[in-house]
């Protein structure tokens, strides 16, 4: 194998990594990981870190699980994939209905991809289509088909075009996705590239009124249930998710629940819906769906949706959209056993006392002169930082103080990624509340080594 300082001068040869300014990159050592076990990376010295956000948010049950590394090897011993374009396979067909079972009711028919962007761009697509083909008549009595309308009217045309997304949502970064996406940093530049959609703030009037004036053409509301996460963990309003459920249906809007982040436990309930008792239309859901193994993702729907795309062929209302690993079998049998172990293991009642323990460790982070708010719902935790609180001032973007503070933390056994100046803690469900301890206490120490000194904070008040 190659030495730690040749991987490092390949990497920054051949690679091209995400999210990051690739300048810095070359310029600095950077980590490479080499194995996982349990809720422990190891680097290639063979230094130990608390993977502190579940790998991006997708480490559910740790890694290196011997249950889910069984379940792939006895799938690969069979076949690793085969298309659903014209076949089935097995593992699909099983994920599916654990799936449904599993999901809010009403969600009844599973249309699987490979990650959350694309669980949502089919979520847009489906949403379009849908009223593509099907208007309700004045009488309400009966369904036509739109494509049917068409040819019969030529000037007819459907209004059900736009959708509405709350303020800094972040939905993934495929075009569509990014059309609902409300980040600045991440979506100005390609704003040539998408579509209009309505942006709302996080309150209620506002949705209601946007509605009630322009209902005739929207087709969906798409949100992140309870908490947007890459905005920083904003937490919604009590009671709004449900309030927005009822406006959809009022309004006679098809209600779309991006849980690619929030679902398989991360709020303290399987789906985040659950906090609210809500059925969406639509659900996506993607990262910790295989337990952080493989990319599979779902979009999920009524068959009342799904029922909109039956016809013969002639009428074109097949839904044309594909991708070459939907339904993956090895991701598939990744996901079903990921699921055996939430039901077995009773992973979600066993973490509400480390969610409550969470909150408890938390509460020190607001004493500190850095810290403007500390965000959770369940495993989901942002601790946004400030230069200033008594005077509310930011840090200024080139001293990267989240990032500082991230590489603080990697020296003392921990290894997070912020949002900005928003330090985000993520960590597998698996984490027990001892290593959950030094998880805080790691997080806490290394924000503390970047509160602003006094005499810099009064050069930046003149």
């Amino acid at each position: 194998m190659s030495s730690n300082s040749e991987l490092q001068a390949q990497d920054k040869q051949y690679l091209w990594h995400p999210f990051t300014q690739m300048q810095d990159w070359i310029a600095n050592n950077q980590l490479i990981i080499e194995r996982g076990d349990g809720i422990y990376l190891y680097d290639t010295d063979g230094k130990k870190y608390i993977d502190g956000v579940s790998s991006l948010w997708t480490t559910v049950h740790g890694h290196n699980n011997k249950k889910l590394n069984k379940a792939i090897i006895d799938q690969l011993n069979k076949v690793a994939h085969s298309t659903l374009l014209g076949l089935g396979n097995i593992p699909s067909i099983e994920l599916a209905k654990r799936l449904v079972e599993i999901t809010p009711q009403g969600l009844e028919k599973v249309f699987f991809s490979d990650n959350g962007s694309t669980a949502v761009e089919i979520a847009l697509k489906i949403a379009f289509q849908y009223w593509e083909q099907v208007n309700v008549s004045r009488s309400g009595r009966d369904l036509m088909s739109n494509i049917q309308l068409r040819k019969k009217q030529k000037n007819w045309k459907n209004k059900k075009t736009k959708f509405i997304t709350l303020k800094n949502a972040y939905h993934g970064d495929t075009v569509g996705s990014v059309s609902i996406g409300g980040i600045d940093l991440f979506h100005e530049i390609y704003k040539p590239l998408l579509f209009n959609s309505f942006k709302v703030s996080r309150e209620l009037e506002e949705v209601e009124a946007l509605m009630k004036s322009h209902h005739q053409e929207i087709a969906a509301m798409i949100v992140e249930p309870m908490v947007q996460g890459a905005a920083g963990m904003l937490l919604q309003p009590k009671g709004f998710l449900k309030d927005v459920r009822d406006l959809c249906t009022k309004y006679n809007i098809l209600l779309i629940c991006d849980e690619v982040a929030t679902g398989f436990g991360r709020t303290g309930k399987m789906f985040a819906c659950e906090h609210e008792k809500v059925s969406p239309d639509i659900m996506c859901v993607a990262k910790g769906i295989t337990g952080g193994y493989l990319p599979i993702a779902a979009t999920i729907t009524t068959n009342k949706i799904f029922n909109a795309f039956l016809g013969e062929y002639k009428e074109q209302k097949t839904f044309f959209h594909g991708h070459t690993y939907t339904g993956n079998a090895l991701g598939c049998v990744a996901a079903i056993a990921n699921l055996e172990i939430f039901e077995k293991e009773k992973t979600v009642q066993k973490l509400l006392p480390k969610i409550k323990l969470l909150k408890k460790e938390l509460a020190k982070f607001e004493k500190l002169p850095n810290v403007l708010e500390v965000r959770q719902l369940g495993f989901m935790v942002g601790i946004e930082l400030i230069m200033d609180k008594k005077r509310v001032l930011p840090y200024p973007l080139e001293l990267r103080v989240g990032h500082q503070v991230i590489l603080e933390a990697r020296k003392l056994g921990a290894i997070l990624r912020p949002l900005g100046d928003v330090i985000v803690l993520m960590p597998p469900l698996s984490i027990s509340e001892r290593e959950l301890k030094k998880l805080v206490e790691i997080t806490h120490e290394a924000i503390s080594s970047q509160i602003p000194p006094l005499a810099f904070l009064q050069q930046k008040r003149l």
